[in-house]
């Protein structure tokens, strides 16, 4: 069946293709110099395995028309106008987050996006061997994207909506079991207490917070009087808090508040810098726990405060402000609780 005037057309490529029809439109024309014949100018819209899918793209670029250069957009610049609206309105931690999982999407980067198809995408998951919480991030990155290309008109369907990552729940090759310090750790640790990253350690296990609330911590949000400090940048809006020093920590707050150092952050490097995760893990935290024989992560820290806060008999919803955790919380918890600091500084204090 002949196709209509102006409606673009479907060609089959030569070679041996997994998509060889290919649906295009016709965006101009030229005049060649040597024959004198009109040529036309095409721009391609999609590939297809079969004239029927191919004829498909054509009825929906015909319905929902496009202009050629937005045709032309790729991966790489529908992320980075799309970065643009949402990275001011989320955490640096997420900011993070979604880089690190552009940064697997490398195959399909400089594809017309319009051109992407479920292969594609599925390809990223598929061979970029990285564990399950990694695969989670790069499937609403690609949710994202296609968001925000279906509210801009760039594509009229969401592939991504179609990607499998359930295959590699159990696939973590960097997971470590957590668990929390025993006593006889933590006693090792107070033996040790006139190291300064050794106090770190009894911070983050006295404070429960995330060892990158600990790191982004600056001098400006710590309040010793008041015996507590701000997060203001957190992977949660629940963990946008405060958070109260222990009476047996504090100590270990002033001397580093007083250290001398020109250092906008509380804990830093020896040469006053800022601490990555990456830096402190491995050049602080992980020696230190060779050298005391304790075989943790930092995150056990965090899990021990829950822990000891539960032994100690302190309500659940105190624990959830304390620590930041927001999933777990009821709705009256989250509306209705407000604990000012002497609360939370008397069940910190228990443990």
């Amino acid at each position: 069946m002949r196709l209509p005037n102006g409606y673009g057309g479907v060609v089959k490529l030569s070679g041996n293709r997994r998509r060889p029809y290919a649906a295009r439109i016709t965006t101009g024309w030229h005049i060649n110099d040597i024959t004198g014949k009109r040529i036309q100018h095409y721009q391609i819209l999609g590939y297809a395995p079969t004239r029927s899918e191919a004829l498909q793209i054509l009825a929906r670029y015909n319905n929902y028309p496009i202009d050629g250069e937005t045709l032309k957009l790729t991966f790489r610049e529908i992320y980075l106008r799309w970065s643009e609206e949402k990275f001011p309105t989320i955490s640096h931690s997420n900011i993070k987050g979604y880089r690190a999982a552009f940064a697997t999407c490398e195959s399909i980067a400089d594809i017309p996006f319009h051109n992407l198809r479920l292969n594609d995408l599925q390809s990223v998951i598929d061979h970029c061997g990285k564990n399950y919480p990694t695969l989670k991030k790069i499937r609403v990155l690609f949710n994202q994207l296609y968001a925000y290309a279906m509210k801009h008109e760039i594509v009229a369907k969401d592939y991504s909506s179609y990607v499998n990552i359930s295959k590699y729940k159990d696939r973590n090759p960097n997971k470590n079991i957590r668990s929390c310090f025993s006593d006889s750790e933590i006693a090792m640790l107070w033996k040790h207490q006139n190291d300064p990253y050794c106090q770190t350690v009894l911070m983050l296990i006295y404070n429960g917070v995330r060892v990158s609330e600990l790191l982004d911590l600056k001098k400006e949000n710590v309040h010793l009087s008041e015996q507590y400090f701000d997060v203001v940048d957190s992977k949660t809006e629940n963990g946008i808090r405060k958070v109260p020093i222990a009476d047996k920590v504090l100590p270990f707050y002033e001397r580093w508040f007083h250290d001398c150092s020109n250092c906008e952050y509380l804990v830093h490097t020896l040469d006053s810098q800022h601490f990555t995760y990456y830096m402190y893990y491995n050049n602080v935290f992980q020696p230190l726990m060779f050298r005391l024989k304790i075989d943790h992560t930092p995150h056990c820290c965090r899990h021990t405060t829950i822990s000891l806060l539960a032994e100690a008999h302190v309500d659940q919803t105190t624990i959830k402000k304390i620590v930041g955790h927001s999933g777990a919380m009821s709705l009256t918890e989250r509306v209705y609780t407000h604990l000012d600091i002497p609360a939370l500084l008397d069940a910190i204090n228990r443990i």
